[in-house]
């Protein structure tokens, strides 16, 4: 077993692509790929780790609360617990965020945006909000021809 067997048996089963499709796939994923450059690159130069954007991201994101527990963000992130904790820790100790009781679950620890983390994630998310529509028919998944 090579290790691929899977991906041979899902080849085997579609259609082929054709030129159009390869071009719209890798268009596609430059433009992600692009993002997350100028994501990364946006972040670092406010003084910030990736990882503390969407963690600040994931907080502020949350369906309907503006909180998360880290079990929470672990799973939004998909991250491990523990990298998690220590993620949370640093952005504390920058005052992006803080921790606080749960109300209803004593073992659990709700995280919150400071509001320097509310000031600072404001003004990256604008930025991250015009590139995605500078660069908005990149990011647009491929249609494929249902006809084959």
């Amino acid at each position: 077993m090579d290790g691929h067997g899977g991906i041979r048996e899902a080849a085997a089963e579609s259609e082929p692509l054709s030129k159009q499709d390869f071009e719209a796939l890798a268009r596609f994923r430059f433009g992600i790929r692009s993002y997350l450059r100028f994501s990364e690159d946006s972040v670092r130069a406010a003084g910030l780790a990736p990882q503390q954007y969407q963690l600040m991201l994931a907080l502020k994101g949350f369906p309907g609360r503006d909180w998360a527990t880290v079990r929470e963000l672990a799973e939004r992130l998909l991250l491990r617990h523990h990298s998690v904790v220590e993620l949370v820790s640093r952005a504390q100790r920058q005052g992006l965020v803080r921790r606080s009781a749960h109300p209803d679950d004593g073992r659990a620890v709700r995280v919150l945006l400071t509001a320097e983390g509310e000031r600072v994630l404001a003004l990256l998310s604008a930025l991250h909000r015009d590139e995605l529509r500078r660069i908005d028919t990149m990011l647009t998944p491929p249609t494929w021809d249902a006809s084959g």
